[in-house]
């Protein structure tokens, strides 16, 4: 079953058979000569979107993945690098725009605090409800991942202008560093080969993050009922320690990010699949950069 989660949802191009080939099964029958390993080959004549692209798993065949990596298809509408890069850029771009818009014309002073605060609660709400539903379509959808990344703009445009002026002078400066700087760091241990995305590993980064959040969803019920910061995970010693679990969650999305787009390149996905990839690489960014803020936050809270 597929999480409601986008976090997990997201996880795959193809919203059909799995999550890209994590749980999906092969194919019965023998592959062509020369496309054995590649979900996208098709008999000749055959109706390439009649059946999931993904339905075979690209993690069955080690040897062929690690070893000598298939090469795309030679054909148009295809997603290559360039077009994943072009659709970051534009998602992120709308996510930057918004949150200094917000920083700019919502002010955090004590007169003005809790209507900034109201209009960015509301915004991460309708954040949240767009990714849900983009999670849950079968296709991409531009113009939902770019609502979603403008209403989460105004979220974290808001949050981090609180931080900023309220609690830490330069505290969104160096959470934009933090994650700049895990994002470069997961990217060159994954082209040298020091992570390996296999289906041992998206089941420990998956069993992980659910706990983790099911543990961040319990504090924030017993914040809600019983005051004050619940059962301590967001606050203090113990908050820095889940802050720091937080960021290598974020670290580990990134790595499977990065399998997605290679596959997906390497399998031929379509070219719209370069938005679902944009879409999992924005919402895994937001995830550290949040967490970085939070941890920068508790270290320097005067409680």
């Amino acid at each position: 079953m597929r999480s409601s989660n986008p976090v997990f949802s997201r996880r795959g191009f193809s919203r059909d058979n799995g999550h890209a080939g994590f749980n999906a099964q092969p194919q019965a029958g023998g592959a062509a000569v020369g496309t054995q390993g590649n979900p996208y080959a098709q008999p000749q004549g055959a109706n390439p979107y009649a059946q999931n692209p993904y339905a075979q798993n690209p993690y069955a065949q080690q040897d062929l993945q690690y070893g000598a990596p298939p090469q795309a298809p030679v054909t148009t509408g295809r997603m290559t690098m360039d077009d994943v890069v072009m659709r970051t850029g534009t998602t992120l771009g709308v996510l930057i725009v918004t949150a200094a818009l917000a920083w700019a014309l919502l002010p955090v002073d004590d007169a003005n605090i809790s209507r900034s605060y109201g209009i960015a609660i509301g915004a991460g709400l309708i954040g949240m409800v767009l990714a849900l539903v983009q999670s849950f379509k079968r296709k991409a959808s531009p113009a939902l991942i770019l609502s979603y990344a403008a209403f989460e703009g105004v979220f974290l445009g808001v949050v981090s202008s609180v931080v900023d002026n309220r609690i830490a002078d330069g505290a969104a400066m160096q959470a934009v560093l933090g994650t700049m700087g895990v994002f470069v760091s997961v990217l060159i241990a994954y082209k040298a080969g020091w992570i390996r995305v296999n289906r041992r590993f998206v089941g420990f980064v998956m069993a992980a993050a659910l706990g983790f959040i099911m543990l961040m969803a319990v504090n924030l019920l017993f914040a809600v009922f019983g005051g004050g910061d619940g059962l301590g995970f967001r606050s203090g010693p113990l908050g820095i320690l889940m802050g720091v679990i937080g960021i290598l969650l974020g670290a580990c999305f990134l790595a499977l990010d990065f399998k997605q787009v290679e596959d997906g390149i390497a399998y031929g996905a379509p070219r719209e699949e370069a938005w679902l990839a944009a879409f999992g690489l924005t919402l895994t960014l937001v995830w550290i950069y949040m967490e970085f803020l939070r941890i920068i936050a508790i270290l320097n809270s005067n409680d």
